[in-house]
């Protein structure tokens, strides 16, 4: 089946296309992994470029590493992970200022202990569920939702293989914890975007990341043309409807955007529900486009909590939205950076 589809904001910048919707057999994990394309290897600037590492579709796998220029002796350090967007690579981080503050904040109870780790694995070339010029390129599979820490699940005689994006970051947080150099307790995740989404899927599932801060994301369980939603549950999943999370104890901040992407607001409203409804506790910021804090989406950005490809925003308000997605909340960094520093592994108190 064929259908024509364009976002507003998406037809003020780019040409529509039809495109040809592959069928999608749903499963207990969502949809199907998604289509590998190619590799990435991204550029790390003043980084340390990690890897090749193969996953499991033997795609080599990179990332990129930041360290402070200064720290304690002997001390170990806090780590943020940093997932970029769709379309964009790791070294996209350059457009926050995550790495602007590392060598200035404490992200532990010592103010002493300053400075701390940042990690930016990078991801494949996939498709994705994404409208139109973002169906497929750079980015994350939050479609594929087998993200059991375990790792590969066995359900009767299938084998569902773990969701390769998230081996991989595990593989380079594992590499660099080997060091010694990580304060385990405090190994955190942010993200944008589609790495936002990611970013929140990955922390709800693994037991060693202490918090998530990422900023707006589409929701994982469920946006635009997904086409496998699913209920996040902390316990056995009663269909194929819901899906288990494994870290409902991670602590979440949510910032985006009043007037977002697509419907990104009215979307995000919905995830901090269902995560809310599994047992997590999602701090969810709303921001207007002078990044103020507000408490309401704008209506004429989009008001349907399912994103859906068609979006109900009008054309100026898929236009605003557009501009205020493209742009990091640097204001509101410190305030990130500080729920972090208040949230170690409730293990580790």
């Amino acid at each position: 089946m064929k259908r024509t589809f364009c976002l507003p904001m998406i037809a003020l910048l780019f040409s529509c296309s039809a495109i040809k919707e592959p069928p999608t057999a749903c499963g207990p994990f969502g949809a199907p992994s998604a289509a590998v394309i190619s590799e990435v290897k991204p550029s790390c600037g003043e980084g340390k470029l990690l890897g090749p590492w193969k996953d499991a579709d033997r795609i080599d796998r990179y990332a990129c590493l930041y360290e402070p220029k200064s720290a304690a002796a002997n001390s170990k350090l806090p780590m943020i992970v940093y997932l970029h967007p769709s379309l964009f690579s790791a070294g996209w981080i350059t457009q926050t200022n995550i790495l602007d503050l590392q060598n200035s904040v404490s992200l532990s109870d010592d103010p002493k202990n300053v400075g701390y780790i940042v990690l930016a694995p990078e991801g494949r070339k996939t498709t994705h569920y994404y409208p139109y010029p973002d169906s497929k390129g750079i980015g994350w599979d939050n479609w594929y939702r087998q993200l059991n820490p375990a790792g590969d699940v066995r359900i009767g005689n299938t084998i569902w293989r773990e969701n390769a994006d998230a081996a991989t970051i595990d593989h380079f947080i594992a590499a660099e914890v080997a060091t010694g150099k990580v304060d385990t307790a405090r190994i955190y995740v942010s993200g944008w975007s589609n790495g936002a989404a990611m970013g929140l899927l990955y922390a709800v599932n693994r037991p060693n990341i202490a918090a998530a801060a990422v900023y707006s994301a589409p929701n994982p369980f469920g946006a635009f043309d997904d086409p496998c939603p699913q209920q996040p549950v902390a316990g056995v999943p009663a269909s194929n409807k819901q899906i288990q999370i494994f870290n409902p104890a991670a602590r979440t901040m949510h910032i985006h955007n009043a007037c977002d992407v697509g419907g990104i607001c009215p979307n995000g409203e919905l995830m901090a529900t269902q995560l809310n409804a599994a047992g997590v506790v999602v701090d969810d910021v709303i921001l207007d486009n002078h990044h103020e804090r507000v408490h309401a989406c704008t209506d004429s950005c989009g008001t349907d909590p399912q994103a859906p490809d068609q979006s109900t925003a009008t054309t100026t308000g898929s236009i605003i939205g557009l501009g205020n997605h493209m742009r990091w909340p640097k204001e509101w960094m410190t305030t990130m950076l500080d729920f972090f520093r208040q949230h170690p592994l409730k293990s580790a108190l």
